[in-house]
Order: structure tokens, then C-alpha cells, then sequence
């Protein structure tokens, strides 16, 4: 059986070597700066000053050493603070050169998620990594430069529209809400598709949030267009009015949360989005047909504004088929990449749709505004 000097003698052997060996470790790494140094510095004297102490003081080498343990352990934390702090500067400086030097590119150097019309061929944003970058980009040209500026114009326009509209006007309060439906539902659109074709090339996240956000606003903006209209165009026959608005209120809501499916906004779908918002459209083909049914097609041309609602159709159908067919550009590829295109088009005739919509209500509410009162039959019904 071993003297427990021998063993004492044994353990400081053990943890000699266990010292030296971090000495070697510590001596190796070079420092680039002062602190770090000092670090090192305070490993070394530990080290040393456990080496001179044992194999006699043995309690007093095991604090030495765990002086120097924890002395390295700062060192590590200090250092990877810096590596991360390093990491940061760095990124930093790639968005930073990113923002200010990015070029158009080819569509086949796009990733997967703004791959969406391969007839556009050059012109292309490449992936941008901040929305201010994003945002800057509406001053460049590139594929998405029309589709920007069309909205963002309308959007403005239809602004000051219904400052006039909703503060100079004749209108009465409950026309005013009436047509602050349909303001709302145009400036949702219009700002919505401005803001996605804007900042959709940030990233796949954002890009498919703004998409589903913008087909938001074609539904509000369809509804929005026929509150108005089936207010007017029902003044007097309350049951079939407040009908056909719950049901427009309800198609509305079915399109939003269709469009909530990742899967709708998928190229592969354009043609079933473009349906699904026709059909939400045409669906203002019911009233019309049975208000000119009962009042005949005369007064449904003449005080419910049925020439302008055709037309405003017209043009929003017209405009869903060429996005759908992406129309001119299938005919030209790399033609219409920046200008002409389909989706620019689109975005023309919609806004050419507004505001014959516009035209329409302003000159029912006029009629209203000058024939406020209701033939005496229906009165009596409504009693």
C-alpha cells in the first residue's frame, strides 16, 4: 500500500504534465491585440507559478490552476465575441455594396421563387437584401418598373379623389360611407400591388406575404366597387339591396381566404387566379340583370349607370385575360421585358376600370341627389 506521500508525490506528477500541457497550448496561439495578449500573459504566470509550487503546495497549484482555466475561458468568450462582431461589420458591408452596385440579370440566373414570367427574358431585379434597397429600386429601370409606377400613380389619384369627394361634396353621410367603400377598396388595391411589385424581390417570405396581401385587394377592391352601385341601383327596394350586398360581402371574403393558400400564388395557377376574380366580378351581373328585368333596360341604362358598369367589366376582364394568357410578351419573348408588357397592361386597365366605375356612381348619386324621393308603391311596401 502506497505512503500518502508517494500518492501526493503522483498527483502533482499528473498534474504537472496536465500544466504543461496547457502552457503549450496557450504559448502556441498568437494575439492580434493588447488585451488578448495580457490573456495570455495571465495563463502563462499562472502556469508558471503552478509549476514552481508543486509538487509541495498541492492545494495551492489546484487554485493556480483553475486561476488559468478561467483565465482562457475569458480569452475564448473575448474572442468569439470578436469573430462575431467581425461577422456582423461584414455583413454589413455585403448589403452595403449589394445595395449600391446590383445589376439587372437574365432570368435563368433568378432563384426559383422570382422565376414567374420566362417570357420576360432580361431586365430582372436580383434578390435584394433590405427593403431600403427594395425601395431605391423604384428609381431604376427594370422588369417591375411599370408595374410599380402605374399602381403608385393611380394610387395617388385616387387619393386626392376622395379627399374631394368625401370632403367637398353634396354627398350626405350615408352616401359619403358609401363611397368611402369604394375609395377604400381602390387605394387598398392600387397601394397593395404598388408595395408587392416594390419589395416582393427581398425575399421568398416577403415575397409571398405581399403577393397573398395583393390579392387581397383585388377582392376589396371588386367589393368596394359594388357597394356603391348596389346601393344606388337598389335605393328603393331595401330587401333585394341588403341581399345582394351580404352576398358581394361574402364571395369577398371567400376570395381573401382563397387567396391565403400558398399554392394560389404559384405560377402554374395564373389562369384559376384570374378566374377566381372574374367570376367574382361577373357575379354583379345578377343584380343588373334583374334590376333591368324590373325596371326595364331604358332606366337600368339611364339611372343605374348599366353602360358604365358593362364597360368598367369590359375592361376588367380584358385585363385579367391578357395576364392570364400573358399577352403580348408570349408573342414577342424579350420584347416586352421592360414596357408593354401583360402584367402592365393589366395594371392600365384596372385603373381605366376605376374610374369608369367612378364616372358611373358619381352620376347615379347625382340622380339620387336631385330624385330623392321613391315611387309611392314602393314606399308602401317598405312601410
Amino acid at each position: 500500500m502506497e505512503s500518502p506521500e508517494s500518492q501526493e508525490r503522483e498527483d502533482g506528477i499528473r498534474l504537472r504534465k496536465k500544466v504543461q500541457e496547457n502552457q503549450e497550448d496557450v504559448e502556441s496561439s498568437e494575439c492580434e491585440d493588447d488585451a488578448k495578449t495580457d490573456l495570455v500573459k495571465r495563463i502563462i504566470e499562472s502556469t508558471k507559478e503552478l509549476t514552481d509550487c508543486m509538487p509541495t503546495d498541492l492545494p495551492s497549484a489546484k487554485r493556480m490552476l483553475e486561476d488559468g482555466l478561467h483565465a482562457a475561458a475569458e480569452f475564448s468568450s473575448d474572442m468569439a465575441a470578436g469573430a462575431g462582431a467581425v461577422a456582423e461589420q461584414a455583413g454589413d458591408i455585403c448589403r452595403k455594396v449589394i445595395e449600391a452596385s446590383w445589376k439587372v440579370c437574365h432570368f435563368q440566373a433568378l432563384p426559383h421563387w422570382l422565376q414567374d414570367n420566362d417570357y420576360l427574358i432580361w431586365g430582372h431585379r436580383p434578390p435584394l437584401p433590405s427593403f431600403t434597397a427594395c425601395f431605391q429600386s423604384l428609381f431604376r429601370i427594370h422588369t417591375e418598373t411599370g408595374n410599380i409606377w402605374t399602381h403608385l400613380i393611380g394610387c395617388v389619384a385616387f387619393v386626392s379623389l376622395a379627399v374631394y369627394t368625401l370632403i367637398w361634396s353634396e354627398l350626405q353621410s350615408e352616401e359619403r360611407l358609401v363611397f368611402a367603400a369604394f375609395f377604400a377598396g381602390a387605394i387598398l388595391c392600387l397601394g397593395l400591388s404598388c408595395t408587392y411589385h416594390t419589395v416582393h424581390c427581398h425575399s421568398e417570405f416577403v415575397g409571398k406575404l405581399f403577393s397573398k396581401l395583393d390579392y387581397v385587394g383585388i377582392s376589396f377592391l371588386i367589393m368596394g366597387s359594388l357597394v356603391p352601385w348596389l346601393y344606388y341601383t337598389f335605393y328603393c327596394q331595401y330587401q333585394p339591396k341588403v341581399i345582394y350586398l351580404t352576398v358581394a360581402t361574402v364571395l369577398g371574403f371567400g376570395a381573401i381566404i382563397t387567396s391565403m393558400v400558398d399554392r394560389f400564388g404559384e405560377p402554374k395557377y395564373r389562369p384559376f387566379r384570374a378566374g377566381i376574380f372574374i367570376a367574382f366580378g361577373l357575379s354583379g351581373a345578377i343584380p343588373a340583370i334583374h334590376y333591368a328585368v324590373m325596371e326595364g333596360w331604358v332606366n337600368a341604362v339611364s339611372y343605374a349607370s348599366l353602360g358604365w358598369l358593362i364597360l368598367m367589366g369590359s375592361l376588367y376582364i380584358l385585363g385579367a385575360l391578357l395576364y392570364a394568357g400573358r399577352i403580348p410578351e408570349c408573342y414577342f419573348p424579350g420584347k416586352c421585358d421592360i414596357w408593354f408588357q401583360s402584367h402592365q397592361i393589366f395594371h392600365v386597365l384596372v385603373i381605366a376600370a376605376a374610374f369608369v366605375h367612378y364616372q358611373g356612381i358619381s352620376e347615379m348619386a347625382v340622380y339620387r341627389l336631385t330624385n330623392n324621393q321613391c315611387p309611392a308603391s314602393t314606399e308602401a311596401t317598405l312601410a
